[in-house]
């Protein structure tokens, strides 16, 4: 059978002096292990198929260069508007995403890319992303008229598309799925769960914290606090579980709301923080001796998935909200459960924890094939683009 990473058939013909400059531009650079898990799939499939110049626009290039080994990686948010020209002149193809960028605090950020490629003639595609919030008029028109004049627009959830034809854009929008999707597990160092503390012949169960911000601007901190800390003693009495708290965004916030909710919990003994720095695929490799995972961070319930952990999410955003719908299972979103109603859910889940695996195994090859779509629409935007542009002999 194949790999979700050897099944390819997306290559392209290129001439033997064809080299192919795409850039990606997204939320890179360290912060988030679902961003990175996002770039390392696109990078992934552009090296599988095409001679490819790949160039980062990061945040942090040093830790992209480091952690992806990519052609070259630029903090153009830190360049004036004629230095950003000059970066994106030289390209085939601009990418924009993915992931959930387009909403109300930064979107503006990631779009002036966008124009300046728009204004230039350098082909755009945007990939496999998610939107919203997007509630400030302003926003909304920058919005619609950059993504109006990109060549191909593709989101990974159908709740992105239905916003983004909310916001006026009338052309094709295609729902693909998230890359990250696409990534498989690799072999964690040694002696890893010992190093963490972690007992592998005891039961574990991970659970996911994510702080408020722009892009989740309706989580009640002390509402989740409160829900999660009783949930983690509910499982540890119920299921004799250890609960294992993996931060997603390491530099962020993820800590210290991880051992916020820890220090409201009366079996905190039994509670530990991941301390180590993993690769997304060793880190999906981890969340593969969990029996269990309760989560609100959409990479986190990915890697479970990808995994075959049953799990139950907390839906803080739509971006969630999609992968739930996709694979089938129901949840509410966060701000309308209480503390008795997840642990119903949590109890329930545990107890058909096989249905729930076996769903997950069932439906996950669907979702990886519409994240290979993705990557195919590429390929066939740069073959016309390429064709358009030589001279017929």
């Amino acid at each position: 059978m194949k790999s979700a990473e050897s099944e390819q058939d997306t290559t392209i013909v290129q001439e033997a002096d064809d080299v192919y400059r795409i850039a990606i531009s997204g939320s890179y650079g360290g912060m988030n292990l679902g961003d990175e898990a996002i770039l390392e799939a696109i990078t992934m499939q552009l090296r599988a198929t095409l001679r490819v110049e790949i160039t980062v626009f990061t945040r942090d290039p040093g830790d992209t260069r480091a952690r992806h080994g990519i052609d070259r990686a630029v903090a153009i948010r830190d360049m004036s508007r004629e230095e950003a020209r000059a970066e994106i002149e030289r390209l085939d193809l601009l990418i924009l995403g993915g992931g959930g960028i387009l909403y109300d605090r930064d979107a503006e950020i990631y779009l002036r890319e966008v124009v300046l490629a728009n204004e230039m003639g350098i082909p755009v595609m945007v990939y496999a992303i998610s939107a919203g919030p997007l509630t400030v008029p302003s926003v909304r028109e920058q919005v619609l008229s950059a993504l109006d004049g990109v060549a191909l627009v593709t989101v990974r959830d159908r709740q992105g598309q239905r916003l983004l034809e909310e916001v006026g854009l009338h052309r094709e929008i295609l729902v693909t799925a998230d890359p990250a999707l696409l990534l498989e597990a690799e072999p964690l160092p040694e002696d890893a769960l010992r190093n963490e503390g972690l007992d592998p012949d005891k039961r574990l169960i991970g659970l996911s914290v994510r702080e408020p911000g722009p892009a989740a601007p309706d989580i009640d901190v002390a509402h989740y606090h409160a829900l999660l800390a009783n949930a983690a003693d509910f499982m540890i009495d119920r299921l004799d579980a250890d609960i294992v708290f993996v931060p997603m965004e390491r530099r962020k916030m993820d800590l210290q709301h991880s051992h916020a909710v820890i220090a409201a919990m009366q079996g905190a003994e039994r509670a530990t923080v991941l301390k180590g720095e993993y690769t997304v695929r060793q880190l999906i490799a981890l969340i593969g001796h969990f029996q269990f995972a309760v989560g609100m961070r959409l990479h986190f319930l990915i890697f479970a998935a990808l995994a075959h952990v049953p799990f139950v999410a907390l839906p803080y955003a739509s971006k969630v909200t999609g992968l739930i719908e996709d694979l089938e299972m129901e949840m509410p979103p966060i701000s309308d459960v209480n503390t008795g109603r997840l642990i119903a859910t949590i109890d329930r889940s545990w107890d058909h924890r096989d249905e729930i695996r076996a769903g997950i195994e069932r439906l996950l090859p669907g979702l990886q094939m519409r994240a290979r779509e993705t990557h195919t629409h590429l390929t066939e935007l740069l073959t016309r683009n390429r064709a358009a542009t030589r001279p017929h002999s």
